[in-house]
């Protein structure tokens, strides 16, 4: 089983920060030095931060409520957030969100390649295309382009840099000091990409990361996402509200790797589980009860309404949530549809609910949630788990000191790290220089 942690470079969630045990240090390095300890000392695979590039405007086309409710704001930049919890450990992954809507595939690669190596091949890069109009409006745009044109962008984009990562073979530099002569050009290659997107000469100013390329994430729900996810990405998280549709979901992410010409056991998938443990079933669930009662109902459509990227103050709030045509995450969508038409729910119901929304929920004692997590990998609904804290850091605390135990005890999880990098350790292979090749050939065959 693989874990991950899953958590905002700033408050955790919407009510999160509410939490009596919730610290309050996120524009502290202390903060993330902290949780990435905590992490480690549970010998998590990695932590994966979040990011969106604008405060949202979803409801009311206003900025008020995400800064009231703190929802989805403030974002710090996760870079130097993960670099931090990198310095602070020696087999902790670190991976950070970065759009491939608003940035240049040169500064990307760059920028991860660094960290691979500073990290010795701990780094990650979770791809998104970004979701809401308010990112596009602070680069230049009024909306986000269509869903099909965000991901043409996408894809060219990764494969751009994984070109930049493969310029430099593994054997190129040299440093031998009685001639003077550092590396062999012969071993790099410029890139001279001109498409759709993007025109870039190369070759990157870093040497080829330990890793190959860093372990790519992703979580596209919708047929193109899932497309491009089974193409390019190592790691796919995910989010369900039922045992069923997770199997669903697993099968169908496989089906596609290997027809894009991949071994599916090369794609980890990470279903997001957010933990909340009791000493029985009851004292959990009281526990989560406090946590809900926090929730507001303007704060859940504030947040509900950044991930649809859909001003949901144009629908009747005591009737039941419309059909919405084009969302920002579907997946997020998806899920709440399945929820609310279950539980005959209002649009007011719904930002109650979704305010203190945990996916993935596990409650229960240590015991029960590993049962749970066995089901699931026996199941064959997850290769491992996206943990989601309810609040920092006690709630990785309580993973760590009760429920990672029990894994170990059952021979699930592991009790100290493998040698070598990220890849190593999820299983996954390190791509051989020229992989690009293959990734960039099945958007054709596709």
């Amino acid at each position: 089983m693989h874990l991950a942690a899953f958590m905002n470079a700033g408050p955790q969630g919407t009510v999160g920060w509410r939490h009596p045990e919730a610290g309050d240090g996120f524009l502290t390095t202390a903060h993330y030095a902290h949780i990435a300890r905590v992490l480690e000392a549970a010998c998590f695979d990695m932590v994966f931060i979040p990011d969106a590039m604008a405060v949202p405007r979803s409801l009311g086309n206003s900025f008020e409520p995400a800064v009231k409710w703190g929802s989805g704001t403030p974002r710090l930049d996760p870079m130097p957030v993960i670099t931090t919890m990198a310095a602070v450990t020696t087999n902790l992954g670190v991976a950070a969100t970065i759009s491939t809507g608003y940035q240049e595939p040169y500064n990307v690669a760059r920028g991860l390649a660094t960290l691979d190596h500073l990290t010795q091949g701990r780094a990650g890069w979770n791809v998104v295309t970004s979701f809401q109009d308010a990112e596009a409006q602070n680069f230049g745009q009024d909306k986000l382009p269509d869903r099909a044109t965000r991901y043409r962008r996408a894809e060219e984009f990764l494969e751009v840099s994984t070109r930049l990562w493969d310029s430099w073979s593994d054997d190129v530099m040299i440093r031998d000091k009685a001639t003077g002569v550092f590396g062999r050009p012969e071993e790099v290659e410029a890139v001279d990409h001109e498409g759709e997107f993007f025109k870039v000469q190369g070759p990157l100013s870093v040497p080829r990361p330990p890793q190959g390329y860093p372990v790519i994430i992703q979580a596209g729900a919708s047929p193109a996402g899932r497309d491009f996810a089974s193409r390019w990405a190592d790691v796919i998280f995910c989010s369900h509200e039922s045992l069923a549709s997770a199997i669903d979901f697993y099968a169908d992410i496989k089906q596609r790797a290997a027809s894009f010409g991949r071994d599916p056991s090369q794609v980890k998938i990470l279903p997001a589980a957010t933990i909340v443990v009791g000493t029985d079933v009851r004292d959990a669930m009281a526990r989560h009860e406090a946590f809900a009662d926090l929730v507001s109902v303007e704060a859940g459509l504030s947040r509900l309404a950044y991930h649809v990227n859909v001003d949901l103050t144009k629908y009747d709030l005591d009737g039941p949530l419309p059909s919405l045509e084009v969302v920002g995450v579907e997946g997020h969508y998806r899920e709440v549809v399945e929820f609310a038409e279950r539980e005959k729910l209002t649009v007011a119901e719904i930002g109650r609910w979704y305010g203190a929304r945990t996916e993935g929920n596990m409650i229960g004692s240590a015991r029960d949630i590993a049962d749970t997590m066995e089901q699931w990998m026996r199941a064959g609904a997850a290769d491992g788990f996206m943990i989601q804290a309810t609040h920092v850091p006690g709630a990785f605390e309580d993973v760590a000191r009760e429920v990672v135990p029990e894994l170990q005890r059952r021979g699930l999880f592991r009790t100290s790290y493998e040698e070598g990098t990220l890849r190593d350790r999820l299983g996954l292979n390190r791509p051989a220089r020229g992989e690009w090749r293959n990734r960039a050939a099945s958007v054709v065959k596709a």
